[in-house]
């Protein structure tokens, strides 16, 4: 879908550049917000680690002294940020450690471990949201049964129903929207999300009135009510790899379908493919899978990384989720097809 007005890239002002920086330190700062942190809002904040290995340094530089290497899925506290002193940097910001040293924040996940009131769920469902780093998926609603997928903390998923086991303990029943199957995860993990939180935002604004716009060198994502920036991100667009281009297409497009959750995977898993289930506030905007969505993967914008679509942080793309039309009722696993919110992608 293509959009119908002739866009001219804008202009930023001083004023919304230092805007614009401040939401792009927030986006790598910050966790979630939808958990409602501590008015300190590094208690309780720890890391995960995204990548395979990831070394700690002396300082917020690469090239500093190593201290100490730690693996895909280890957890550590997170007491303060630091940036680089390298301005040539697309990202310079670390993360500093509770127990010493600075970590790079594109391969750190911000998490924290926040456990739930197992609650009954109606037979409409409910929306879920992983509030823990991660918590494994099974089989069957015991632990000992095979392990199906890691669901990683931000991630959001359909909740089908509860089951309480003699024991006592509560799992909750997930809907994998891709394959059609089922697994099951401690209650506890997942924290539900209630409606008002997933209410549209500025619906004072005429729809016509609204419009996002991608820059693909500038890896940002800026969102305009008329012609004032209400919104902005750094993003991780389409990117060069090794088995071919993956370019986020220039051009013209409508928000048509969205849906709150999607597993999405393609391809092999040993040549560049992917299976991430549970991935956030997915907005389309071609047939072909391009979208907005949130990120778990990895923390690392600024730079085009993606197979063609737009990265954001979970923060980030929930707030377009809300924003833009058409509006997904809180008990829709999706809605396609209705007139949307102009996006255009430029260089």
């Amino acid at each position: 879908m293509r959009a119908s007005h002739t866009m001219n890239k804008a202009v930023l002002s001083r004023r919304d550049f230092l805007k614009l920086s401040g939401y792009g330190l927030m986006g790598m700062f910050l966790p979630n917000l939808s958990l409602t942190p501590p008015a300190d809002m590094f208690d309780t904040l720890q890391g995960r680690v995204i990548d395979r290995v990831l070394w700690s340094h002396d300082e917020p530089d690469h090239k500093s002294k190593r201290r100490k290497l730690y693996w895909h899925d280890l957890t550590f506290r997170i007491t303060n940020t630091a940036v680089s002193d390298d301005e040539t940097a697309y990202n310079r910001v670390w993360y500093e450690l509770e127990e010493g040293g600075y970590v790079y924040s594109g391969g750190v996940q911000p998490v924290r471990t926040i456990l739930n009131e197992p609650q009954t769920i109606s037979l409409k469902g409910a929306l879920g949201e992983v509030s823990v780093p991660f918590t494994d998926a099974y089989a069957e609603a015991d632990p000992t049964s095979n392990v199906v997928y890691r669901l990683y903390y931000e991630t959001v998923h359909w909740i089908l129903a509860s089951q309480t086991l003699p024991g006592g303990s509560v799992w909750y029943i997930l809907l994998d929207d891709k394959f059609e199957q089922q697994y099951f995860v401690r209650a506890e993990h997942i924290r539900l999300i209630p409606d008002l939180e997933l209410t549209p935002l500025s619906t004072d604004i005429p729809n016509a009135d609204k419009r996002i716009e991608v820059r693909l060198n500038d890896q940002l994502v800026l969102a305009y009510e008329k012609e004032r920036l209400v919104f902005a991100s750094r993003a991780a667009t389409g990117g060069r790899m090794w088995n071919g281009s993956y370019s986020t297409p220039l051009g013209q497009y409508l928000t048509y379908h969205k849906r709150p959750t999607r597993h999405m995977a393609r391809g092999d898993l040993a040549s560049n493919g992917f299976d991430l289930p549970g991935v956030p506030w997915v907005i389309y905007i071609k047939e072909n899978g391009v979208s907005f969505h949130g990120t778990y993967w990895h923390n690392d914008y600024g730079r085009p990384r993606s197979h063609g679509c737009i990265n954001l942080s979970p923060q980030a793309a929930k707030w377009l989720f809300r924003w833009t039309l058409p509006t997904v009722p809180a008990n829709k696993q999706f809605v396609y097809g209705y007139a949307g919110t102009k996006v255009d992608v430029v260089e």
